[in-house]
């Protein structure tokens, strides 16, 4: 283990500000001073400021943050009061720390991106995703890089959301498939899941609003490998992109994932996605195959290849269930949403083993998380403690600190060189019983007029409590007293969306296939038909078996199912005419 911040790095300076937001000790600014010189000294080129209660009331954390960014070398300096300003010591102390942290070499890559950007000519629009699925201007984000954390990810399921909802299904379970991972998130009603935080190593705290994503260690180049007791185990250990799988003749000899695929003719060894390769080493992966899987368990190469594929789908299947069913949702009701390199080779799998009634691949599985990019809204996040009894709540006060978070975040909006279709303000209240530790959300209807903001009545926010506490809990709790813990507003600037129809293929009628090649399948291999997937026109109807490749993917239909060609190039994967 080794912190963040080392502990010589670690001072401390007289102040105290009680839990309701009385000054006991007024901060000492001569001590804050020589504190930030002794670190400055000691080479610190970031400085985080954390005083207890900060949230209750900043105004010691601010007269040392003041005092300190007059005589800081740069501008990194980062505030809790300021990054989170809300109760919980640890995560807020966590999360301005790790904002420190990151300062200076994000906003260090930012600015020199933004340069060599600017030099050779780029004058579009230059911003950063968010790992609630919004996006922000460079200056917030080298203000707060902590709010990039798993942006990456976050950006897929905005681009699959949209995707998705264009052609019909506002309901989807998103599945992005890389070389190392499996990414899984769920979009219900046409809204992300959002979490209000994540816990990275040695369990340290990022409390910053993020859309809701289960990773798993199944990725294209998982590892596959037989333990001691002679169970057959799917990573977390990955081949990645270099060396690769076995198939890539880079050096690697353990099996992965996307070994067994070509060993079972699902992917082309001639045809490789993303075209690095002139082709795979098949020979080479049955070797591994039967080395460290087949050997082991007394299976052939294409018995072990498919229980390396069983067992993969099924921790698959796992990470579906977990954002589904676990949490209340019932998969029939959603369709599957595979991107990423490798995520279409298992559609079928997923619907059999979940329980899922189609799938939707998009037009573009390889790029979906850049698209994402294009397509996100612009949003910045605010959170104040309130922790106060709904009773006693000051609705004044509420409504001020709503106004402050929507003044800033239109202020922001103003500030970026974007052209918004509308501005939305969505504000929701952490609330539970008194004696209870977890919260529930209980989003609020806010009168507004003129970006002018009225918080609802004390009757309105214990109503809205009581359906959310209900819709949860399935009851609530008799003679519980209600608490208001935390206001979180949002503000958000929808930015125009293109026209996926722009996407779609022209022509008419179906293709012939450009060959076929025998493709196992269960316990026996089909000849299956092979097209150019991108060749394929809107309303086209392919029967299983058969694959659809493209530059960046492979898109396996098995033999009871179909594949159809939708008005947006998307390709539609259900039960087969025939057999449904």
């Amino acid at each position: 283990f080794e912190p963040v911040v080392d502990r010589r790095n670690r001072l401390e300076v007289p102040e105290r500000t009680l839990a309701d937001g009385t000054i006991r000790t007024p901060v000492d600014l001569e001590a804050v001073r020589a504190a930030a010189r002794q670190l400055r000294a000691q080479g610190c080129d970031a400085i985080a400021i954390l005083f207890a209660n900060a949230y209750a009331n900043p105004e010691n954390e601010a007269a040392a943050v003041a005092a300190v960014r007059e005589i800081w070398q740069n501008p990194h300096v980062s505030a809790s009061s300021e990054i989170l300003p809300e109760i919980r010591e640890f995560e807020r102390f966590s999360t301005t720390a790790l904002n420190a942290y990151l300062q200076p070499e994000v906003s260090g890559y930012l600015d020199r991106l933004e340069r060599a950007l600017k030099s050779g000519g780029f004058d579009g629009e230059f911003m950063i995703v968010q790992s609630n699925g919004g996006v922000m201007a460079v200056e917030t984000a080298c203000r707060l890089p902590i709010r990039t954390a798993l942006s990456g990810p976050a950006a897929g399921v905005i681009a699959a959301g949209y995707i998705a909802s264009s052609a019909g299904f506002d309901n989807v379970i998103t599945g992005d498939m890389g070389g190392t991972s499996f990414d899984v998130s769920l979009i219900s009603e046409g809204h992300s899941m959002l979490s209000p935080q994540t816990a990275i190593d040695f369990g340290m705290v990022v409390r910053t609003p993020m859309i809701e994503i289960t990773t798993i260690g199944a990725g294209g180049g998982s590892i596959a490998w037989v333990d001691k007791g002679g169970l057959l185990n799917i990573g977390p250990e990955s081949a990645g992109s270099n060396p690769g799988p076995v198939a890539y003749g880079l050096g690697n000899t353990r099996p992965t994932v996307t070994d067994a695929n070509v060993v079972l003719g699902r992917i082309d060894p001639n045809n490789p996605i993303g075209g690095k390769l002139e082709r795979l080493d098949v020979e080479a992966a049955s070797k591994a195959i039967d080395e460290h899987v087949g050997k082991p368990l007394s299976l052939d190469t294409v018995q072990a290849a498919e229980a390396i594929l069983r067992v993969a789908n099924s921790r698959m299947a796992g990470a579906i269930r977990l954002v589904s069913i676990e949490r209340g949702f019932d998969p029939k009701r959603f369709a599957f949403m595979p991107f990423g390199g490798g995520g279409a080779l298992h559609t079928g799998a997923m619907l059999k083993d979940v329980g899922i009634a189609s799938a939707i691949v998009p037009r573009y599985p390889g790029v979906t998380s850049a698209m994402g990019c294009v397509i996100a809204d612009m949003r910045q996040d605010f959170v104040q403690t309130i922790n106060s009894l709904v009773d006693q709540l000051d609705v004044a006060m509420l409504t001020a600190f709503m106004q402050i978070h929507v003044d800033q975040g239109l202020a922001m909006l103003d500030a970026a060189r974007t052209r918004f279709e509308s501005r939305e303000l969505n504000f929701e209240l952490d609330m539970a019983y008194v004696g209870q530790t977890h919260t529930v959300s209980v989003p609020l209807t806010v009168r507004t007029e003129n970006d002018k903001v009225q918080a609802p009545t004390k009757a309105e926010i214990e109503k809205a409590f009581d359906a959310a506490y209900e819709a949860a809990f399935g009851r609530l709790l008799e003679n519980g007293v209600r608490r208001v813990l935390n206001l979180r507003s949002a503000v958000t600037g929808i930015r125009p969306k293109f026209d996926l129809r722009a996407l779609a293929p022209t022509g008419a009628g179906t293709p012939a296939p450009r060959t076929t090649r025998n493709v196992h399948f269960g316990e026996q291999w089909y000849e299956t038909a092979i097209y150019e997937r991108l060749a394929l026109p809107v309303g086209a109807v392919i029967q299983g078996p058969a694959i659809l490749e493209q530059p960046d993917t492979t898109v396996l239909v098995e033999p009871d199912l179909q594949a159809r060609v939708d008005d947006f190039g998307n390709t539609i994967i259900e039960p087969s005419e025939t057999t449904s």
